[in-house]
């Protein structure tokens, strides 16, 4: 098996240690090296070539988010996985919307952020439908109706097919789950998903959730009384 590389960035050095212990430990990830700002971080993953970065939301000189923008900028981008001490965050959401592909809170049990690097390297998204909605209610303001036109005039560019699996996406259900709810294979599910990220020009599915989440995504399933 190849192990995950991963790049930590946080500007505690306290903070870096406990994520290198705690990733250090599994048998698949491998810590391939740290940085203690934004702006080592094009360097390290040019030297270390990461498959994800855990990168800090809040750091004094280059924060999490300009680094965040510049490394889904590139050809072949390692995933990111924000780490922030907040729920719900501006940031944070402006991370996710410019290609992150989750984020995990700092006081998370270790297991789980073992598991959050897991599922990022495997091209899922660590995002729960809940904490969505409470980002997106968070962010909402005076451009809120705007943001909501703009996105349904994209969505209105995918079929009903293609509609159907971004909504089921936002909703926060995997390939597998999504394929038994709509009579789909799982392979007809991906092709589906690639499709949409073409279509609409996105990095992930975290930014399929949050575009469906901005044209107003039914929290229920089709069919739910």
């Amino acid at each position: 098996m190849t192990a995950i590389r991963v790049l930590l960035v946080d500007d505690d050095p306290l903070v870096r240690a406990g994520l290198s212990f705690m990733l250090g430990g599994a048998d698949d990830i491998d810590i391939v090296g740290e940085a203690a700002d934004g702006g080592e971080v094009g360097a390290l993953v040019d030297r270390t070539r990461p498959d994800v970065v855990l990168m800090d939301i809040r750091m004094p000189t280059v924060d999490g988010l300009a680094a965040t923008e510049a490394l889904r900028g590139r050809e072949k981008a390692p995933q990111v996985i924000v780490l922030t001490t907040f729920h719900a965050d501006e940031q944070v959401l402006r991370a996710l919307r410019a290609g992150a592909a989750g984020f995990v809170l700092k006081d998370t049990p270790p297991a789980e952020i073992v598991a959050a690097v897991r599922r990022v390297a495997a091209g899922d998204p660590v995002l729960s439908p809940a904490v969505t909605r409470q980002l997106m209610a968070h962010a909402a303001g005076t451009d809120a109706d705007t943001r909501r036109a703009r996105a349904r005039a994209r969505m209105e560019t995918l079929n009903e097919r293609e509609r159907e699996v971004a909504v089921a996406v936002g909703r926060g259900l995997a390939n597998a789950e999504i394929a038994a709810e709509l009579y789909l294979s799982v392979a007809t599910v991906k092709s589906h998903v690639s499709r949409i990220l073409a279509k609409l020009d996105l990095d992930n599915r975290v930014q399929i959730a949050l575009l469906a989440y901005d044209a107003g995504l039914p929290e229920d399933p089709p069919g739910t009384p």
